[in-house]
């Protein structure tokens, strides 16, 4: 079996470190496979800080206090922000306005990674492929 590489969204992250059960069932095969590298993105962790430092992720500061060894034990690595991801979430022609989803979704698409994401903001967007 060929390994893919998949990036996580900040939710499925989340979700696979603290509430697996709710993750699809297919992605947590995804996960869990050994054939398989899953990617976290360094937005990823400032989108998680900022919204946790706003009130609006409670209950999760045992993930902050640890988040990279988190990461680690979770994916193979994390995902820098290049110059090229930020300038390709400015141009990206899509209606969204989020600059957190924005970045994600540019990051998968010129890395080549299949988005995981329960999102349904991301379906359409062409040229990215979203796994659920």
């Amino acid at each position: 079996m060929a390994t893919t590489t998949y990036l996580l969204d900040s939710h499925a992250l989340v979700w696979a470190l603290t509430e697996p059960r709710k993750l699809s069932a297919k992605t947590r095969r995804i996960i869990q496979s050994i054939d398989n590298v899953l990617v976290a993105s360094a937005a990823t962790a400032y989108e998680l800080s900022y919204k946790h430092q706003i009130g609006r992720l409670p209950g999760l500061d045992a993930l902050f206090v640890g988040y990279r060894r988190h990461v680690v034990e979770l994916t193979s690595e994390e995902l820098p922000v290049s110059g090229s991801h930020a300038l390709e979430a400015g141009r990206l022609d899509w209606d969204h306005r989020d600059p957190f989803d924005r970045l994600i979704a540019a990051q998968a698409m010129i890395e080549g990674m299949p988005l995981i994401t329960a999102d349904p903001v991301f379906t359409g967007l062409t040229g990215l492929e979203v796994i659920w």
